[in-house]
């Protein structure tokens, strides 16, 4: 069975195969403890993973942890092991290996339904984005890679349930699928679901909350989905937020605007005018910002913002306008904090936002790591609709552009007939 010209589980007969598994569980880890600190993004792959043991297969699950910027974020996928055998209530095996000798026989080793976890893939030069972008290697030169060439002639299959990833064009996500037959995981298919319906046919009004520091992520998807007409609003905060103002004339005070120029946001005030010139009606703007002085809370209405302090949260007034609107909604999807959320005094606008995604009718959506760091926080998941663990895949998803891994998998589907 296909969907979106890529197969699905239902496709593969995986008794006593051997299935290569790419999710993505990054997950916040305290290093100190050795702890994984939040499993939202284990607990998304693990009816895949489930499935696959179930119906008699030999998993082999590949990973990264870390951001892929600074090799000092690395950390090895050990504690992720001892989530993932809680959560699915049977052995994972963990080898501090990736595809040494050592990960090989492992591999060799198992048996129908066991689950053998790898480390880290990122501790492979070719899974770094810094190798990704320098070299910027074709599928085909990425299947040649020592990862790919090495783990897939011991494999039957592959199977990728990293949506999160799927906008990253590297070995373990794009390299498989030249040599083998291949598949997306529940998960995957899950997402590029819900997504694909929010985008095509979204109950009206659509509205989209905008917010957080990502600044170049956020203004792709605003002009995309303005664009195409999918939005009916968008309510803009964080970083955003300031950068709208200030594109609108507004006064946004030296320290907010020297942060935006420090961290080389400043050319994003011109990319904002022509966005509010042609949708200035679509796009809501805060009417007063928090910031704090000496550790306490302040608010001042728009045209009244300090100069001497950053501006960390939306206000109360700009709180209550956008919960009438989330109220009214029919869709909402959020990407993006109101503020400094992780702060008791700079926390009242994300916190009020999000509790109106829990009390509307609309069918809500929450994309994006620090997105899904504030549902958990403020205990909601159970009343958002869909979360999505991605971040840069779903931004990039929601623009249009086809995702590197999802040009594999299509790739994989008309070179290995499953039919």
């Amino acid at each position: 069975m296909k969907k979106f010209g890529i197969y699905t589980l239902d496709a593969i007969d995986v008794a006593g195969k051997t299935v290569l598994l790419r999710v993505d569980i990054n997950e916040p880890i305290d290093r100190a403890e050795d702890q994984v600190t939040d499993d939202t993004r284990i607990r998304g792959c693990v009816p895949t993973i489930a499935e696959l043991r179930d119906r008699g297969a030999k998993v082999v699950v590949l990973a990264h942890q870390g951001s892929d910027i600074e090799y000092k974020n690395y950390y090895t996928l050990r504690p992720h092991a001892a989530v993932l055998e809680k959560l699915l209530g049977s052995q994972v095996k963990f080898i501090p290996d990736v595809c040494g000798p050592a990960a090989q026989n492992a591999i060799r080793a198992l048996q129908s339904g066991e689950v053998l976890l790898l480390d880290n893939v990122r501790f492979m030069a070719e899974e770094q984005t810094l190798f990704e972008r320098s070299l910027k290697l074709t599928h085909a030169q990425q299947a040649d890679t020592l990862v790919v060439r090495t783990l897939a002639p011991l494999a039957d299959y592959y199977v990728c349930d990293a949506f999160a990833a799927a906008h990253r064009d590297q070995p373990t996500l794009c390299g498989f699928e030249q040599l083998l037959p291949s598949a997306m995981g529940r998960l995957f298919e899950k997402e590029y679901s819900v997504i694909s319906s929010l985008m095509e046919a979204p109950a009206r009004p659509c509205v989209f909350v905008l917010g957080g520091a990502k600044i170049a992520d956020a203004f792709l998807m605003m002009q995309t989905v303005l664009d195409r007409g999918i939005a009916d609003q968008v309510l803009s905060g964080g970083v955003v937020a300031n950068i709208l103002l200030a594109a609108k004339g507004e006064d946004i005070g030296a320290a907010s605007r020297g942060f935006i120029e420090k961290q080389g946001y400043g050319s994003f005030i011109e990319t904002a005018k022509p966005l509010l010139a042609k949708y200035g009606d679509r796009i809501v703007l805060p009417v007063d910002l928090a910031y704090t002085e000496n550790g306490t809370r302040s608010e001042a209405m728009v045209g009244h913002l300090p100069q001497d302090s950053m501006l960390v949260d939306i206000g109360v007034q700009t709180a209550a306008m956008y919960r009438a609107a989330i109220l009214a909604a029919k869709t909402v999807f959020v990407n993006g904090p109101m503020g400094i959320f992780e702060q008791e005094e700079t926390e009242f606008g994300t916190k009020e936002v999000w509790q109106s995604l829990a009390d509307t009718a609309a069918y809500t959506v929450v994309g994006g790591g620090d997105s899904v760091t504030a549902t958990n926080k403020y205990h909601l998941a159970a009343k958002i609709d869909y979360i999505c663990t991605g971040g840069g895949a779903l931004i990039r998803f929601l623009s249009g552009e086809e995702l590197p891994v999802v040009r594999a998998l299509r790739h994989a589907a008309g070179a290995f007939p499953l039919d």
